[in-house]
Order: C-alpha cells, then sequence, then structure tokens
C-alpha cells in the first residue's frame, strides 16, 4: 500500500518554500524536505502569492491508501519578516509559528500544546523551524520570521475528527511524528504485526515488547532505555497481537501504553481504535470509586474530554496511585482472560505529564534483561 505524508510534513515544506522564495526573490515549484522517519519528501508546491515582505504558498496533502480526510486539503504557510531586529538582539535567525485560517486552538489541558496555541503538534513545530532555519543559513539571513499555517478547508474537516471533543476548536490539527502516512488497512497491519511477532520468534525471544504507537517509544527509551524500535508496534489491536503470540508460543508479553489507551484495555476492550469503543472516563471513573472518591469526583472525571485532564482530577483528591493500581489490575485482568492463562503478562501504564502511573511487579526486569 502507498504511503501519504502527514500535515507536519505539508506544513514544513510549504514553509521552507515560502521563506526561501521571500529572501531570496526566486521562484520555487518545488520543495525537498527530510522527514524524522528519514525519508525525502519532494513537494510540489502551490498557490505562490508574493505581498510586499511575505510570501504564501501551500502543499496539497496526500495521505496515500489511507483513508486520511485530511486528503487533498491546501496546507498552507505563510511567512514574514517580522519588524522587530533579531540580529541586533541575537545575531541568530529565529522562527515563530502560528496557526491560522483552519487550523484548531486548544481550549482544554492535556493535549500536546497548551491551552491557547495553535494544534500544531510538537514534531511539526521542530519540522518547521528545521526547515526555516536551514533556509536562512543558506541565504545568511539572522533576523526573525513570522510562520503561519493554515488550512482553508480545516474547519470543515474538522467535523470529521475528535477535535470537538477534544476541545480543539476551529479546525485541524497539524500532526505527524514521523512525517510518514502509514495506511491503516486493518488487514496489512495486523499482517504486519503477525510478520514482526514472527521474526521474533525465529530469533530466539520467548518474550516480546508491544507498544501501540510512537510515544510509547520514546517514553521507554528515555525512561529505561529500551528502544521499542526493536519490538512490536501493535497499533490498535491489543486483543489480536496476544492471540498471536499466543499461537506462536512466546513465554510472555510486555505491554507498555499511554493511559489514553491502556484505560480502555481495563475495560475488557481488545481494540483501541476510537471507532470501536470509547468507555476511558467511564473506566476511569470506576477505578476511582474503587479508590474511594466520592460521586461528585466520579461524576467530574466523566465529564472530562481527555484522560490527562482526568488524571489531575484524580490526583487532586489524593487517589492516584491506587486508581493507577485498580486500573493495571484490570488490565492484566482482562489480558490473561484473552489469552486463557497461556502468557505471562506485565504491563507499564504512563501519561504525558504524569510519567509511569503504573507498572506490574515485574515489568522493570523483563525491560532489563531485554537491554
Amino acid at each position: 500500500m502507498r504511503k501519504g505524508f502527514t500535515t507536519g510534513s505539508c506544513s514544513a515544506a510549504a514553509a521552507k518554500a515560502a521563506a526561501y522564495m521571500l529572501l531570496s526573490g526566486s521562484c520555487k515549484n518545488r520543495i525537498e524536505i527530510e522527514t524524522p522517519a528519514g525519508v525525502m519528501f519532494d513537494a510540489e508546491i502551490v498557490d505562490i502569492e508574493r505581498n510586499g515582505n511575505q510570501v504564501t504558498c501551500a502543499v496539497i496533502k496526500d495521505g496515500g491508501d489511507d483513508p486520511d480526510v485530511t486528503t487533498g486539503a491546501h496546507v498552507v504557510a505563510t511567512v514574514t519578516v517580522a519588524e522587530e531586529n533579531s540580529e541586533a538582539l541575537s545575531g541568530k535567525a529565529k522562527v515563530i509559528i502560528d496557526g491560522g485560517e483552519g487550523v484548531g486552538r486548544v481550549t482544554l489541558p492535556g493535549l500536546d500544546q497548551p491551552v491557547g496555541n495553535a494544534a500544531i503538534n510538537h514534531v511539526p513545530r521542530e519540522m518547521i523551524e528545521k526547515e526555516v532555519l536551514e533556509v536562512c543559513n543558506l541565504l545568511d539571513f539572522n533576523g526573525t520570521l513570522n510562520v503561519i499555517i493554515s488550512v482553508p478547508e480545516g474547519k470543515d474537516l474538522a467535523g470529521h475528527t475528535f477535535n470537538p471533543r477534544l476541545g480543539i476548536e476551529g479546525g485541524i490539527s497539524i500532526l505527524g511524528t514521523t512525517g510518514i502516512v502509514e495506511p491503516m488497512s486493518n488487514k496489512a497491519l495486523v499482517d504486519t504485526i503477525k510478520v514482526e511477532l514472527s521474526q521474533k520468534k525465529a530469533l530466539g525471544h520467548n518474550w516480546v515488547a508491544v507498544s501501540p504507537g510512537n510515544y510509547g517509544q520514546k517514553f521507554m527509551l528515555d525512561k529505561f532505555g529500551y528502544d521499542l524500535d526493536k519490538s512490536v508496534k501493535c497499533s490498535n489491536f491489543i486483543g489480536e497481537t496476544v492471540d498471536m503470540a499466543k499461537q506462536m508460543g512466546f513465554e510472555g508479553i510486555l505491554l507498555t501504553g499511554h493511559i489514553g489507551k491502556m484505560i480502555k484495555v481495563a475495560g475488557g476492550i481488545m481494540n483501541t481504535h476510537s471507532h470501536e469503543a470509547d468507555a476511558r472516563m467511564e473506566i476511569l471513573a470506576s477505578c476511582a470509586l474503587r479508590a474511594g472518591c466520592d460521586g461528585q469526583v466520579a461524576r467530574d472525571v466523566l465529564d472530562c474530554l481527555n484522560t490527562e485532564e482526568a488524571l489531575k482530577i484524580i490526583e487532586a483528591n489524593g487517589i492516584l496511585e491506587e486508581t493507577m493500581a485498580n486500573a493495571m489490575e484490570k488490565i492484566l485482568f482482562y489480558l490473561d482472560f484473552r489469552c486463557g492463562g497461556a502468557l505471562k503478562l506485565e504491563c507499564i501504564l504512563y501519561s504525558n505529564d504524569y510519567g509511569i502511573l503504573s507498572k506490574s511487579k515485574g515489568a522493570v526486569k523483563v525491560i532489563e534483561e531485554m537491554i
């Protein structure tokens, strides 16, 4: 299946092209950037507009074979020379990034960006800054550039995403951790997981580390020095991954995941895609009730739009550790139920704001043996 490029990659390419045209006076119909995955993106530049000390241009989003609602959208970058003279202040080029039309703005806590910021996640921001500074260095510019990312179709597209539920208003998010869009065919993903598990087994591994996504990989590397690139990324297919590990005769699984996905497993939900099920707050509230919270705290948790926000409420009531212990107990129970007791199971649960929330008794030992 054909891969595509994220809105983050499109933003970085458009910003780089606009910066180049602004500072050089030349026209640029194509531009190349390197994605965080190391894959080069040769982007076509369209809708070029010049206006004094400002250039605007766009890249049309291509999600490849992924059924992505943003495919075909115009990801626009407007680059302007700022009035202040950064050269006089620091002697270094500076890039200031914000969102414009069709890019959502964060109104609730617990997301990648703080309240008030444009919903341009940190990796796309890093990509935009890197590519624009590369142009500044090339053309010996040491001032400040303002970069505004907009998506004219974004407000309408946002209604087909979870942004309104997450408290992101006015448009879509600019996303991507690798810069690449991997096609989300369920069969293709499950087949890939199966191949990776088979490889681990063929290499003589009795235990396999599994993580739903990229953030978990970075977390494990930063916290424990364990590179989850060596392990299996199971996406949303936790139950099917357990099934396949059992069938292949693994001794055990170490599952590491963010509270946003893993809390679903505590309710017996084994496909964590939001289209399949979303009982995050209900499960969190039940775990908090078991930890001794009153009815009002449970209602406050139920009213939350994301798990990071709910954790703050639970912590404020002094029951975070016990609530997470309850969640871990249920996660291990349902994983054991899924495999019929055929696998040893260890798990680490974490969040963006709190780091490790809970870990099973033997999890760290398993990691140490895998390193």
